[in-house]
């Protein structure tokens, strides 16, 4: 028997060989129909074939929550004033249990409401500047953000910015180049679950961020996110060095080839693990956002085609970067992309090699065909910068310079943290 129940009802199906309950959720596109999708208590879905179920008994009916619309944030005299500039992503999501998803829709106004905390530490300002999910940001949503900070640090004695976390590190490599003469912290931060599950990291790393906003003396742009997979202390990470490491940990992001800067623990204490962070300057923070978005990303593997270095050419790509194995190695003999590269540095296309191992430095000299890729194609070695940094830096130093010899100079130039001198032991998956 079957009580016509209609997503989001609370149901209990009974089959032949089981009985489920769960919430009732629409059956997505990609499902063949015929079958009934429900979402256990455990959070996740199983999808039930319809010829099986002998019945559908609705527990509870769904009702849409109305939405608590948040107050005028208030000022507390002698606090200091952050701003919470959103931009979307999973620490701005809630689960909507009528089509299963989770869909991007907390303002930031509402942290402050659902994080009273925060309010205690600083005076706060809010406001949504954007609504994307990372995965689909780029160089114009990076533009946006750099202006908005900018326009917040004139006010601010900090500012957080919370996104998604897929290309978060692209994000703060791409604001760590724009922003000139930083004086205040800038704090990515974000959540791997989203903000209405209890096991969420949201509200720990809100509270982290807004700590390090509002007290620290780190004029830097930094990540702030789980330190470890409990509620411990967060880790702040340099935007130039901070990598998304695990798919669906707490603790997903982790400092490549350097020491995070500090631990911001959830009661106010910040601890300094790393003293070589920029401390507050003078002056005005200047937005130096521009950007050449034709700079292609190139991983290499294993039998892989050298003419998809061909087709970058032809696109019209101005800068190519090539995560290599290892030192910075690429095929030279089967399938080899020397050949390709020589046509792409020929005609004024700087090829820059970063390493796909992502910890440890590229050499260009350690073995011969290193030596064939920097001497005699006059490839540019990335250092210890991560490949994603090589590819947002070479964008932004291809937007002020086209000579082979500048854009060489500017990328081996440690423009904002980018470039360790020496990597310590220590730092290895820290």
């Amino acid at each position: 028997m079957i009580n016509n129940p209609k997503p989001g009802d609370r149901v209990r199906i009974t089959t032949k060989e089981a009985v489920f309950e769960g919430i009732l959720i629409p059956r997505p596109e990609l499902f063949e129909r015929g079958i009934t999708v429900l979402k256990l208590d455990n959070g996740y879905n199983i999808g039930i074939i319809d010829k099986k179920i002998k019945q559908i008994g609705i527990l509870r009916k769904y009702k849409k929550k109305k939405r608590k619309v948040s107050g005028k944030l208030k000022f507390k005299k002698g606090l200091p004033t952050v701003t919470i500039l959103s931009c979307g992503g999973t620490i701005s999501s809630r689960i909507d249990y009528r089509t299963g998803g989770v869909y991007a829709d907390y303002t930031a106004e509402d942290f402050a409401g659902m994080c009273p905390e925060i309010e205690k530490i600083a005076n706060i300002k809010a406001r949504q500047i954007m609504s994307v999910m990372s995965e689909d940001m780029g160089a114009d949503e990076w533009k946006t953000i750099a202006k908005a900070v900018a326009e917040e640090l004139k006010k601010a004695d900090g500012v957080v910015v919370t996104m998604g976390t897929d290309t978060l590190h692209f994000a703060t490599a791409a604001l760590s180049f724009f922003l000139k003469n930083l004086n205040k912290p800038v704090v990515f931060t974000a959540a791997q679950r989203s903000i209405d599950r209890p096991s969420s990291d949201a509200f720990m790393n809100l509270v982290c961020s807004v700590i390090t906003a509002a007290k620290s003396n780190i004029a830097e742009v930094m990540s702030c996110m789980h330190g470890t997979s409990n509620d411990d202390y967060c880790l702040l990470i340099r935007g130039t060095k901070v990598r998304k490491m695990h798919t669906s940990r707490r603790d997903a992001f982790r400092p490549i080839n350097d020491l995070p800067i500090a631990r911001v623990f959830p009661e106010g204490k910040i601890e300094i693990l790393n003293k070589n962070y920029k401390k507050p300057g003078k002056g005005k923070t200047i937005v130096d956002s521009c950007f050449e978005e034709k700079v292609a990303l190139i991983y290499v593997y294993p039998n892989m085609n050298p003419d998809i270095i061909d087709y970058f050419i032809h696109k019209g790509c101005k800068g190519i970067v090539i995560a290599a194995t290892a030192l910075g190695h690429v095929p030279t003999t089967k399938n080899s992309l020397l050949p390709n590269i020589k046509r792409a540095v020929k005609k004024g296309i700087p090829v820059v090699i970063a390493s796909q191992t992502l910890y440890g430095r590229t050499h260009p000299y350690v073995y011969t065909n290193l030596r064939k890729l920097s001497i005699q194609l006059g490839c540019i070695f990335a250092e210890d910068m991560t490949p994603e940094t090589a590819y947002v830096k070479l964008g932004y130093v291809l937007s002020k310079a086209r000579s082979t010899d500048k854009v060489r100079s500017m990328m081996l130039e440690n423009l904002a943290g980018e470039i360790s001198k020496r990597i310590m032991p220590e730092t290895f998956l820290y």
